[in-house]
């Protein structure tokens, strides 16, 4: 299924500071786990993901910091900051204001309850 883009858009910022929740992270390990969670269904790009994250870290809700791996591998860790944890709280209330609303609205349609 495709998701439309404005959907993923506006799914975005709570998704990865969501995914930050969990600890420090960097760029493809957050690609994968967001594979993941969606079960296949969100399949990010890089060029999705990238300005993301530095638009994050320009509004402070990111830090981020160049480490080595264990592999030898440079790469940038991404870990949520206060401010980021208080964003996450406002895109919480609002996704759920928004479920809320078309669950009762969807609910009533499955139950043959739709208006006129």
């Amino acid at each position: 299924m495709d998701i439309d883009k404005d959907l993923v858009a506006a799914s975005a910022t709570p998704l990865v500071l969501s995914i930050l929740t969990e600890g420090e992270s960097y760029g493809y390990a957050i690609l994968k786990r967001i594979r993941e969670l969606s079960g296949g269904e969100l399949d990010w790009t890089d060029g999705m993901l990238y300005p993301l994250l530095h638009r994050l870290h320009r509004l402070g809700l990111v830090t981020t910091e160049w480490r080595t791996s264990p592999e030898g591998r440079r790469r940038r860790y991404y870990a949520i900051t206060d401010a980021g944890r208080e964003a996450l709280a406002e895109h919480r209330r609002q996704w759920e204001a928004v479920t809320r609303t078309l669950g009762g609205l969807w609910g009533a349609l499955t139950l043959g309850m739709e208006g006129p």
